[in-house]
């Protein structure tokens, strides 16, 4: 194992143990010896969090030491962001602007989402929770999103889904976003049925599916 992948060895390993001063020592290493951030990311705090994300499904670890591993992972890329910002010959992976939907106060799961998209190398617009559907939108245009991912925990808030995508429709801007849905009662069928472009099931899921968006998107333009 070179010293490169050693690294990133140590910074997975620091975010599935939830260590927090390690993360941000982990990520000033990563700019002192002048490692490509992108690689750094997605082999060593991605790679963590999708370990921690499978722990938690298979009820290895808990909510608590999900949120641990989450703030652990966001120290780390609050010293890396800067530094992405300064390589300009690397592209963002996208732009992603994500919330809770209205009526809905619930952001355990988006928190998550929101940290392994920064994780993969995702510009992260986080509205919070009870976000009204109009903010949704007049934030994409704001910061020129990529994609806009919305959250629902309740059965009675992910009712308000198809109205977002309709109201998207009514100001002519459906084709400029990439509208992915996700949280606990919505299923790819319902996603589907209501004219999404992507689900995902967990965190990682939705990752993934982020990327063959904006893969998608990219090769359209």
């Amino acid at each position: 194992m070179d010293g490169k992948e050693d690294l990133f060895e140590r910074m997975a390993q620091a975010v599935i143990d939830g260590d927090r001063e390690a993360c941000v020592a982990l990520a000033e290493e990563v700019i002192k010896r002048d490692v490509d951030p992108f690689e750094a990311i997605e082999q060593g705090f991605t790679r963590g969090m999708t370990t921690v994300g499978d722990k938690f499904a298979t009820l290895e670890y808990y909510l608590p030491d999900v949120m641990r591993c989450a703030a652990a992972v966001d120290a780390g890329m609050g010293v890396l962001q800067p530094y992405i910002l300064k390589q300009g010959e690397r592209e963002s992976a996208g732009t992603v602007v994500l919330g809770t939907i209205k009526g809905d106060l619930h952001d355990l799961g988006k928190n998550i989402v929101g940290t392994m998209l920064r994780a993969a190398g995702f510009e992260v617009h986080d509205l919070g929770c009870d976000t009204p559907l109009r903010t949704f939108i007049d934030k994409a245009g704001e910061v020129d999103a990529d994609i806009i991912g919305v959250s629902a925990i309740l059965t009675t808030t992910m009712a308000y889904m198809p109205d977002l995508l309709s109201l998207l429709d009514e100001l002519g801007q459906r084709g400029r976003y990439r509208v992915m849905v996700g949280g606990a009662p919505v299923t790819p069928e319902y996603a589907a049925e209501i004219g999404a472009d992507g689900y995902g099931e967990t965190a990682a899921d939705a990752v993934e599916m982020a990327k063959q968006l904006m893969q998608a998107r990219r090769a359209e333009q």
